[in-house]
């Protein structure tokens, strides 16, 4: 089932869902070769997640936002814990899915949208730092981030360092670092069942250039996991 208003993953949400359907949803780019997803990779229970997403879940406190819920797992986690749990997410489709499953506050909305809420914590997983686009724009996702957060909350957010991917053996840069466009800077595109979305970009965004951003913007950074594939999960406070 095809609804051209939707992107390929919520298709494939949609789909895997209703109808068990697990065709996969290709992730292009044009500078990487083409990956692919599937659906049922969206309805992961909390035993076979990440562990950078079971320290993320783990610590989220009081009032929590899950940005970009999708098919809503990481919502679900949490209400099941009796959390008071808002599930974020622009897709119809997926909020569809998710009022199916049983997520019981579900808001459909562009983040950069959402406003006149507080929350103690903000979750942005796989890869949060991604929806501001370019590097250009993460001070305006921060800022957006900070403007949602009671005084004492927090934002747990996860993102990549790609260095290893421009990186020689010996550890030497094989790219420019001082380029104008920085090396996180990516473009995707997906599909699914031949029918492709529009291209987008997505950011990621290394350790230190995230510290730096955050205290520019007054906000404290803390590190609080690292995965095996330069992977990290941080903290941000005000």
């Amino acid at each position: 089932m095809i609804f051209p208003e939707e992107d390929p993953i919520a298709q494939g949400v949609f789909n895997y869902h209703y109808h068990r359907d697990n065709s996969p949803i290709l992730i292009h780019s044009t500078d990487f070769d083409t990956d692919e997803v599937l659906p049922s990779y969206f309805f992961r229970g909390y035993k076979q997640m990440p562990a950078l997403e079971q320290k993320a879940l783990d610590l989220a406190r009081g009032r929590i936002l899950d940005v970009g819920a999708c098919a809503g797992s990481h919502a679900l986690y949490l209400q099941h814990k009796g959390l008071d749990v808002t599930a974020l997410e622009r897709s119809a489709l997926c909020c569809q899915v998710m009022k199916d499953r049983g997520v019981a506050n579900i808001r459909q909305a562009d983040f950069f949208q959402f406003e006149n809420e507080k929350y103690d914590t903000i979750l942005l997983l796989m890869n949060g730092t991604g929806i501001a686009g370019t590097l250009a724009k993460l001070d305006a996702l921060l800022k957006k981030l900070a403007g949602l957060l009671h005084p004492k909350g927090q934002i747990l957010i996860d993102s990549s360092d790609l260095i290893f991917l421009y990186t020689d053996e010996d550890g030497s840069a094989v790219i420019d670092l001082a380029a104008e466009t920085y090396y996180g800077e990516l473009n995707f595109q997906t599909e699914y069942k031949n029918k492709k979305g529009l291209e987008f970009p997505w950011l990621y965004v290394d350790p230190d250039l995230l510290k730096e951003r955050a205290e520019k913007n007054k906000l404290k950074v803390k590190q609080l996991f690292k995965g095996d594939h330069f992977d990290y999960l941080a903290q941000i406070t005000s």
